[in-house]
């Protein structure tokens, strides 16, 4: 069928990090050239510069939409560099930072989505995701008319990223201490972007792992390319074992015992580590991030920033301020010092670091930043599939109404992204129990109900209430 004559079978909508949808559904050459050509509409009113990255993460058709859009932006006289092979996000990212008259990167990933998902994003050349304003006009210039120039064409150009990447993380990451703490650690490469990257890495600097799934699957081995304790199955007693999400921007640890450590909990070790080896500026979290995360930054006097869901609002807080880190709980986080995008390669390679440097255990460091805050939480989380938006609406009318959830008593709310419930004890002189955060996923048709609490208990609890008013 030809492009002209394919059916349009929804409307083209940016979300927390770029459009995405199913292949051969909405996700299509037709969609993706209109796509591309409202960014060629957005870079010519906006820039001068005429240099374009393209990059694909491991999908099914990645490499065919990116060749496809290369093609598009040629016509339009741009010199497009078009990776050589699968390539992380991050790592296109920080090339689009360095390259000569960039005016941003175009990468073709699902992240941690389904297999039979694509996706398709822009990376302005500040090397972070588009902002809002950037998408939303992005969008307000789909099948807009703009001709293509005549005769003026531009020129692809196949390109390795790799190397200037590699230079640039080793400018951030002490390998030498990462060598001497000889800790033992597996890489499970969950068949994503960050194979050829996270392990070429390690050799050339010397530091001895074991690897498993060590190769490039559009299937990612039937599972989701997530770096989550149900997917990250290879554990071994004493080892530390690290993985990325299907594009590498995410990260996923499990400890020497073999127990997964959430991100709120990397965050929180990694601040206080950063400290002290003397990194100064605040810290930046998105709304769903722990409350241990406040109190650590509290503690070591360090000044808090909270922003909506999507590293795309971290990133503009990253660049308008001094950073320490910035993190989000779905295990995407940066540092100042790098680019204001998740990097899932450059996290467990900071991990790593912080457990050789301070020559402890992941298991042990979890342990004291515990006891340095003084509190410990307790995380879940339930998803309830949308049909339409009116039920959506439903929902949130229904628990905006109540003054206490599964007994505990609603003392505040926060309205940045979706709505907060804070909640106290009131039999308790009303001491802080948790909160839960609701709100529309940005890449799925989903109200996320996220619960955090001071126990298990009471996680249950809440999440108890949840399914019985949903």
């Amino acid at each position: 069928m030809a492009i002209g004559q394919e059916k349009i079978k929804s409307e083209i909508k940016f979300g927390t990090d770029g459009f995405r949808g199913i292949i051969a559904d909405n996700f299509t050459f037709h969609n993706v050239d209109r796509i591309i050509k409202a960014i060629v509409a957005y870079i010519l009113e906006t820039s001068t510069r005429k240099t374009i990255l393209i990059g694909y993460d491991p999908r099914f058709m990645a490499d065919r939409f990116a060749e496809f859009s290369s093609e598009i932006l040629k016509d339009f006289g741009f010199k497009v560099l078009l990776s050589s092979h699968v390539v992380p996000t991050p790592t296109l990212a920080y090339a689009a930072t360095i390259e000569p008259n960039c005016a941003g990167a175009i990468m073709f990933t699902a992240s941690h989505n389904p297999k039979e998902y694509l996706g398709v994003k822009f990376i302005p050349n500040y090397g972070g995701p588009a902002t809002k304003k950037i998408t939303d006009k992005i969008v307000s210039l789909i099948d807009v008319d703009i001709k293509t120039p005549v005769n003026i064409k531009g020129e692809i150009i196949e390109k390795d990223f790799s190397e200037e990447y590699f230079q640039h993380i080793e400018s951030l990451i002490d390998f030498n201490i990462i060598h001497e703490g000889k800790v033992k650690f597996i890489y499970d490469g969950l068949y994503s972007a960050s194979i050829g990257y996270f392990d070429k890495i390690l050799e050339r600097n010397g530091i001895n792992f074991e690897a498993v799934n060590l190769h490039h699957d559009p299937n990612f081995g039937g599972n989701l390319p997530e770096p989550k304790p149900k997917f990250m199955k290879h554990k071994k007693a004493g080892f530390l074992t690290f993985a990325n999400d299907g594009d590498a921007d995410r990260y996923g640890v499990i400890d020497e015992d073999g127990e997964y450590i959430s991100p709120n909990i990397i965050m929180a070790i990694l601040l206080k580590y950063l400290v002290s080896k003397g990194h100064k500026g605040k810290m930046i979290k998105t709304v769903g991030v722990s409350e241990i995360i406040d109190i650590v930054s509290k503690k070591l006097g360090i000044e808090t920033i909270t922003t909506p869901v999507g590293f795309k609002w971290l990133s503009e807080k990253m660049r308008e301020n001094e950073t320490i880190l910035a993190g989000e709980d779905s295990g995407g986080l940066s540092i100042g010092r790098h680019i204001p995008e998740k990097d899932g390669i450059f996290a467990n390679l900071l991990i790593l670091e912080a457990v050789c440097a301070l020559k402890k255990p992941l298991c042990e460091l979890k342990k004291e930043i515990i006891n340095f805050s003084g509190k410990e939480f307790f995380q879940d989380r339930v998803d309830v599939k949308l049909k339409s938006n009116d039920e959506k609406a439903a929902l949130l009318e229904r628990f905006c109404v109540f003054s206490d959830i599964a007994g505990f008593k609603i003392s505040d709310t926060l309205n940045i992204d979706g709505i907060k419930f804070f909640l106290k004890d009131a039999k308790k002189e009303e001491q802080n129990v948790g909160w839960i955060l609701i709100r529309e996923s940005g890449t799925e048709p989903l109200l996320r109900f996220y619960i955090e609490a001071d126990t298990v208990q009471n996680v249950d609890m809440i999440k108890d209430f949840v399914k019985k008013n949903v």
